[in-house]
């Protein structure tokens, strides 16, 4: 695929539409995370069961990446794996930490998870164009990668008690399956927007193919994630705010990309072999390292931050 993408429309469309799809994605995934969760209380289901399997979902990064890769846009395609584990773990972990330190001791299979979820990402990248078999593979690695989670996170009673706040409950089955059709339905058309508005962008700003579907469609979908990161530290629950990091990287690398090369197989730029993956592993072990020690303060925030910038300025560099 080429670096630059023509879109003959002018730009305050361009951006408008960008904009108004990033927000519609997020405020279509803020509706179906409520819906999911009111199904669960309408299901019966634990908090733990709900916590397991929402926590660090980002369906807003899945519309976005499939769409881009219907349209053949194989860096915003890309970018919400690589990329927005990039925006993870140095803008909303490491930002996150420079306003309010965590200090925090997860379970260690769950923090070792990060790089490990990280080498795996990297099996479609050393293809011309991502095989679908890697992309069933990562998403069996998902499914083991979850369940190890959910294992250790059971000797951790934290986890649990945090999760059962947020479970909502008398709620009819047919109202939340009804907001859980509304809210897949607009994140199917906010990803389709972003998808279409970054494509624009590339070729109406001149900007690299690679800074905006790894850098800016990301960090423009993520942007509350810094906000998710920092009022839980604030209120005493650190444990949260590090455990939707670290699930929330596992959605990116593991689900999101998995389901990219097995429905819709993209062309993998060589760039990402060469800057995206080893800038995610490099990312994701200091992470592990930090979570490992059960801080990650200021410093060690500023550390993470610091190689967010790096990988911006990089892209930038590589036109």
């Amino acid at each position: 695929m080429p670096d630059v993408v023509s879109v003959p429309v002018s730009v305050p469309l361009i951006v408008a539409a960008f904009v108004g799809g990033i927000a519609l994605v997020v405020a279509a995934t803020d509706r179906l995370v409520d819906a999911l969760l009111g199904l669960a209380g309408a299901l019966g289901l634990t908090a733990f069961t709900v916590s397991a399997v929402v926590s660090g979902m980002e369906a807003e990064n899945v519309a976005v990446g499939l769409a881009a890769a219907a349209r053949g846009n194989a860096a915003v395609a890309l970018g919400t794996a690589y990329g927005g584990a990039m925006v993870m773990l140095c803008w909303a972990l490491g930002l996150g930490a420079v306003i309010a330190p965590l200090r925090v001791r997860l379970p260690r299979t769950a923090v070792l998870l990060l790089p490990l979820s990280a080498l795996a990402a990297g099996l479609p990248a050393w293809f011309a164009v991502t095989p679908r078999w890697t992309g069933a593979g990562l998403l069996a690695v998902f499914v083991v990668a979850l369940a190890l989670l959910a294992r250790a996170a059971r000797r951790h009673r934290f986890l649990a008690v945090a999760a059962a706040d947020e479970v909502a409950t008398g709620r009819s089955l047919s109202r939340v399956i009804g907001w859980t059709a509304v809210a897949l339905l607009l994140l199917a058309v906010g990803g389709d927007v972003v998808a279409w508005g970054a494509g624009g962008l590339v070729s109406a700003l001149g900007l690299s193919a690679g800074f905006v579907g790894m850098v800016l469609t990301p960090l423009g979908i993520e942007a509350e994630e810094i906000v998710r990161q920092v009022v839980p530290a604030r209120r005493g629950r650190p444990d949260i705010a590090a455990g939707n990091a670290v699930g929330t990287v596992l959605w990116f690398l593991l689900f999101n990309l998995g389901l990219i090369a097995l429905v819709v197989p993209v062309a993998v730029p060589p760039r990402v072999r060469l800057l995206d993956w080893p800038a995610v592993v490099v990312a994701a072990v200091v992470a592990c390292a930090f979570l490992l020690r059960g801080r990650v303060g200021r410093l060690e925030g500023a550390v993470l931050l610091g190689i967010g910038l790096a990988y911006a300025a990089a892209q930038l560099a590589l036109r």
